[in-house]
């Protein structure tokens, strides 16, 4: 008898093990006819993984440098798209901070000023459904990062869960996208707001062919984190972009709030020219000259700016910035002009509840006289109502620590932004959240931070443990918000199973998703804390 149990045991081991094995077999498939599909430049071959179907490093643009982009060269043979294109060049990264890099996990990528390519994550090619599209457009300012800079920005999971399309990109950054030359003649005019013609190209690319990736033209969402949603904040804005796009996401990145008056922008390049020792005609030499050379020179001209700026009395805070240039941006973003172009387009704001605090933390060891102490420098006699105000925005702050890592600018200018939008006649809704779940790695000290949201609107907890500990919390509040930012892209409404009933948000009313363990609709959730710190002493 023993023996018989112990071949149907070892006969129901092997039966096991073959099950998985056929489960999980082949999850990955590449081949000349496995993932192929057409575009206006020719056909590309991609991958499947997991029965997603994956293209990379298609190209969407090509350009000279400082020159508008154009329709890239057209191939006859099959295209094979299976990894990432160049990203653009930027300062390399020498040093990091050891448990910072831990949580972030960088794929800092091969750099080539050719980068005008992106990715497409799709569930099936060409077959006659409009599926919603999501366009990402990835942070690190108009200066640095790229579409494959954090593991969170993969599109496999999120195009997997809801049937949509989503498509990453590169473009040109820094001097390569926002150095003014207009004053150097026609060839440049467009040379200021270069990195911001590569995304219009871009979604030019999106309404041409992805349609053939499933996806459909007529139901695009742009959505994109702290530089990122200052670049969704910039396509509402010019008018080149409008009927690209339909619905647009910005997060941790309502700072776009003016654009660089043109006098300044060419006054940078001015500046450039003299730290080269070049003359005006000579402005082509430009275009030849090593990328390190010329990075190194934009920085000295940025710092005499800035300085003469300070000089004359005026901010001196210039850097690379969309340009005021008449042409793609006719006009300032609070203009009503420009708001104009956008009503139309539902918006989703937010940010997350720690941002940038996170990075300089208070001392955990800290007591709450401690505390107290520091708050009077910035608050003075309104100390104790800031805190009574922390409490009532986020009542389970219990920890001493907890009063003086909350940040505040990017939550104000995310909140200005929806009420300029929101209070437009015959507006397309509104929707604010704010992100506040504490993540638990490394005892808790990466908090609600900046990128910490977009594994969960990606639904990347598995891809992103070090910063989010992959635990049950993390995978429920993810799936929620994951199916949040779909149904937005879907409907223009955020509403999403497990969620409660999320209003618009106005002015008045102030509705406002909680992102949290619970999540919860408050209405000016922070608005007396908010009030509070914009008086200080």
């Amino acid at each position: 008898m023993r023996r018989i149990i112990t071949l149907g045991l070892a006969a129901a081991i092997c039966l096991f093990q073959f099950s998985a094995f056929s489960q999980n077999e082949d999850p990955l498939k590449a081949g000349e006819d496995i993932a192929v599909t057409s575009t206006e430049s020719g056909k590309v071959k991609g991958y499947l993984h997991n029965n997603i179907f994956t293209f990379k490093g298609i190209p969407y643009a090509k350009s000279e440098r400082f020159t508008a982009p154009q329709k890239p060269t057209p191939w006859s043979v099959t295209r094979s798209s299976m990894s990432y294109g160049p990203v653009c060049p930027t300062d390399p990264t020498t040093t990091v901070n050891d448990a910072f890099e831990f949580a972030f996990n960088h794929n800092l990528g091969y750099s080539n000023e050719h980068c005008q390519t992106l990715n497409v994550w799709t569930q099936k090619l060409n077959d006659g459904k409009k599926r919603p599209v999501m366009v990402w457009l990835h942070g690190g300012g108009f200066t640095a990062g790229s579409s494959i800079e954090l593991p969170s920005y993969d599109g496999e999971n999120l195009a997997k869960k809801g049937e949509v399309v989503l498509v990453s990109i590169n473009h040109r950054l820094n001097i390569l996208g926002f150095l003014d030359l207009s004053a150097y003649g026609d060839k440049y005019k467009n040379s200021g707001n270069a990195g911001l013609a590569d995304i219009v190209a871009a979604l030019q690319w999106v309404k041409q062919n992805i349609d053939q990736f499933g996806g459909d033209p007529n139901n695009v969402t742009i959505f994109g984190q702290s530089g990122g949603g200052g670049k969704v904040t910039c396509m509402m804005n010019t008018p080149q972009a409008k009927g690209l796009f339909h619905k647009a996401i910005v997060e941790s990145g309502s700072y776009v709030t003016s654009f660089t008056e043109k006098a300044v922008s060419q006054r940078l390049a001015a500046a450039l020219m003299e730290e080269l020792h070049l003359q005006p005609a000579q402005v082509d030499s430009l275009q030849k000259m090593p990328y390190d050379q010329l990075n190194a020179a934009s920085k000295k001209a940025l710092k005499k700016v800035n300085e003469e700026l300070k000089k004359e009395g005026k901010p001196g805070n210039v850097g690379w910035n969309a340009v005021l240039d008449g042409e793609m941006f006719p006009n300032q973003p609070s203009d009503p002009a420009a708001m104009e172009l956008s009503k139309t387009i539902p918006l989703l704001v937010g940010t997350t509840k720690n941002e940038f605090a996170a990075f300089a933390p208070t001392p955990k060891n800290m007591t709450m006289e401690d505390v107290k102490t520091t708050l009077q420098k910035k608050y003075g006699d309104k100390t104790e109502a800031y805190i009574a105000a922390v409490k009532k925005a986020y009542p389970n702050t219990s920890k001493p620590f907890e009063y003086n890592d909350i940040e505040f600018g990017f939550r104000s200018m995310a909140i200005k932004q929806a009420d300029q939008k929101s209070g437009l006649n015959g507006a397309a809704p509104v929707f604010m959240y704010l992100f506040t779940w504490q993540s638990p790695v490394n005892g808790g000290m990466y908090k609600a931070m900046h990128c910490m949201d977009i594994a969960f609107q990606f639904d990347n907890i598995n891809r992103c443990e070090e910063m989010t500990g992959g635990g049950k919390d993390a995978y429920a509040l993810a799936s929620r918000m994951s199916s949040s930012w779909i149904n937005f892209a879907r409907t223009g409404n955020p509403t999403a199973p497990g969620l409660p009933k999320w209003p618009a948000y106005t002015a008045a009313g102030g509705a406002t998703m909680i992102f949290d363990v619970k999540c919860e609709v408050r209405d000016h959730p922070d608005a007396e804390l908010l009030k509070v710190v914009s008086t200080g002493k």
